[in-house]
């Protein structure tokens, strides 16, 4: 979006107005690609006179058989290299239908503001993974890490911030790695530089691996400090055996002995983060050492997902689990149980918070019941919950607010 529009192309939110619709697709898991193709075909009964063109993930992994079998696109574009989308919108203005599937291009195109919400926004710090976890097709998509320039990064951020940028989120496949390809600067270098000028700035770390984590960080993190104390690490399980299997150095002992060195350096720490369920070999021993991980970990904030076998990684090698443990019943089973197990641990941390007082970043308003709907450090973007402020501020406000109850798994205030 920020290409087109620095090329005079304008972005509408109503496909109707629309000459062109790019739909962004993911190729992560199966539901995902199932999804992607069917919005694209959803998009085309709608709008048949308009132009499609297929972009994203899925777009870079099978371009080819997309662009083949799919008739109802107009083109299709890979992501390793964004500038490639000019080439693919100038094709179709032509009435050309192409195909771009490009190696490598540069990870420094210049963001704006696009698809954020009021006063928040997503900062990419780099591209690929160099952790090839054996479930996982990212590396087959985006390839190995490939980290930004951390110049353009503090750049970029600071155009934000004298935008009116209020919260910063950091992302990338895992921003723990941060700089290791460019023997550089790293993580905590950046977070250092970040911390110079960050005052009024919420900066957030989404997706740190466990077996990476940076510790050196813990100093600069605080609700009156540069970084949020909201930290997203994506543990996947907790059997040794199990996460060996996934290519992972981790284990159930280690990963607590981590949450408590990250909850004693920062007592206002949350934690969030995701479990497979159903990973080929799975026995019911790992899965009750999960369930009691889960209780031991009381992690603020989990999700929970079967194991989706995808094809080019390792584990659609693996052999499953024999006899009924493996059936979609089971799986199904288990995934409710644990999301069970995890809602009652998220709704004691959240009763924790009653009394407290916090920053809320406001993100809508509903005048009809005086109510506006945000966020606190605690809660990441459309992730987590959401605070309910009693009162009227605009989208984009950050105000602060005495939580005065908790809502299941949201919280509500009152304006201080």
């Amino acid at each position: 979006m920020a290409l087109l529009s620095q090329k005079g192309y304008l972005p509408t939110e109503d496909p109707e107005e629309a000459d062109l619709i790019i739909v962004n697709t993911c190729g992560f898991i199966q539901p995902a690609k199932e999804e992607s193709i069917n919005e694209t075909l959803l998009f085309r009964k709608r709008y048949p006179d308009k132009k499609i063109l297929m972009a994203g993930c899925l777009a870079q992994r099978y371009g080819e058989d997309l662009f083949r079998d799919l008739s109802e696109v107009d083109g299709v574009v890979g992501n390793r290299d964004l500038s490639k989308v000019l080439e693919s919108v100038e094709d179709l203005s032509r009435g050309i239908r192409s195909i771009k599937i490009p190696e490598w291009g540069s990870v420094e195109v210049k963001r704006t503001r696009f698809l954020n919400f009021p006063a928040s926004a997503y900062v990419k710090i780099a591209e690929g993974c160099d952790n090839h976890c054996t479930y996982c097709a990212i590396p087959l998509i985006r390839g190995d890490l490939k980290s930004r320039n951390w110049n353009s990064i503090v750049q970029e951020i600071r155009e934000l911030k004298d935008q009116g940028i209020k919260e910063i989120n950091l992302i990338a496949q895992d921003i723990a790695s941060y700089g290791k390809d460019l023997g550089g600067p790293g993580l905590f270098d950046l977070l250092t530089k970040i911390a110079k000028f960050s005052e009024g700035l919420w900066i957030r770390l989404l997706y740190l691996h466990p077996d990476n984590f940076p510790l050196e960080i813990l100093p600069l993190c605080g609700q009156d400090k540069p970084v949020l104390p909201y930290f997203d690490i994506p543990f996947q399980h907790s059997s040794k055996r199990i996460l060996s299997r996934m290519g992972r150095r981790g284990e159930g002992d280690t990963y607590l002995k981590l949450l408590d060195k990250i909850r004693n350096s920062v007592p206002e720490a949350v934690v969030r983060s995701t479990f497979l369920i159903g990973f080929p070999g799975e026995e019911r021993e790992d899965h009750l050492a999960l369930q009691n991980f889960i209780g031991s970990a009381a992690l603020d904030w989990a999700g929970f997902f079967i194991y989706s076998k995808e094809e080019g990684t390792p584990a659609s090698g693996y052999k499953t689990s024999s006899g009924s443990f493996s059936s979609k019943a089971s799986l199904q089973k288990r995934l409710e149980d644990l999301q069970g197990l995890q809602t009652g641990i998220s709704e004691k941390r959240m009763e924790g918070f009653t009394g407290m007082e916090l920053d809320v970043l406001i993100e809508e308003i509903f005048e009809e019941e005086t109510l506006s709907l945000g966020r606190g450090y605690l809660q990441a973007p459309e992730v987590d919950g959401a605070v309910i402020v009693r009162g009227i501020k605009p989208p984009g406000a950050r105000v602060r607010c005495k939580i005065i109850k908790r809502n299941n798994l949201d919280l509500e205030a009152v304006l201080l």
